[in-house]
């Protein structure tokens, strides 16, 4: 089955705007986070979607100078975005990445992947029930689901999110939960503010590249505990 990761982007933040063009040793912020995605194994083609906003111009125009597959759709209803990207790559397995996340592991995308094709399920994350750090977030679900949730859903603070309306109807969608040995959530590891930045900052700079894996940085924070309080106090943001 043809698998699309679709990294959603956009230069609108309200807590750090333009936090995915931010330099992270020496490249973009979203140039971290598409080529981790582009090592796993299990997926066919990365796309970032991104909107038809002006201020987005600046990232079709990243995305059309390091030749990445780029589309544009909605900047409110993210949903609609998904699909249109998803539908015009025929995709069949679609696998959500948030442009916020530049530690996003390929061996966790893998995996989630993999849960899902061994349940035979319609979605996969390890969003719903967390044990790894905020900053893994993946989610993975077929493209028929994801239809299914652009026909039907009619609330617009839903598809805000995408895949509200699948995990919010159990009895509609087989739902499979990609879990770690060890709790890990009440670790950071996503960019929403300056202080979430510092932290990628500081884990970027002692590896110098973008090819580490989750363990090597909880290993890394380990010698550095100290690290773990610049961002411990931010709260997520509500969905």
């Amino acid at each position: 089955m043809k698998t699309v990761a679709i990294i959603q982007a956009r230069i609108g933040s309200t807590r750090l705007p333009g936090k995915v063009l931010l330099d992270l040793a020496g490249e973009p912020m979203l140039a971290r986070v598409v080529a981790r995605v582009r090592r796993a194994r299990r997926v066919d083609e990365v796309l970032v979607a991104t909107t038809t906003e002006t201020p987005d111009d600046a990232l079709a125009v990243l995305c059309a100078a390091r030749g990445w597959l780029c589309f544009r759709g909605s900047e409110t209803d993210v949903l609609d975005r998904y699909y249109r990207a998803a539908s015009g790559r025929g995709a069949e397995v679609v696998v959500r990445i948030t442009s916020d996340c530049p530690l996003i592991d390929p061996a966790v995308i893998d995996a989630a992947i993999e849960g899902r094709e061994l349940q035979q399920a319609d979605y996969c994350a390890n969003v719903v029930r967390r044990t790894y750090p905020r900053g893994l977030d993946v989610e993975v679900f077929t493209f028929a689901a994801l239809e299914t949730a652009w026909r039907e859903d009619d609330k617009p603070e839903w598809r805000e999110h995408v895949t509200q309306f699948i995990l919010h109807h159990p009895e509609r969608f087989n739902v499979t939960i990609l879990s770690h040995d060890e709790d890990h959530s009440d670790r950071r590891w996503t960019v929403d503010t300056p202080e979430d930045f510092e932290l990628m900052g500081k884990i970027y700079g002692h590896f110098g590249h973008d090819e580490f894996s989750w363990p090597e940085v909880l290993a890394l924070l380990a010698q550095h505990p100290q690290w773990n309080e610049i961002n411990r106090h931010i709260e997520q943001k509500k969905v």
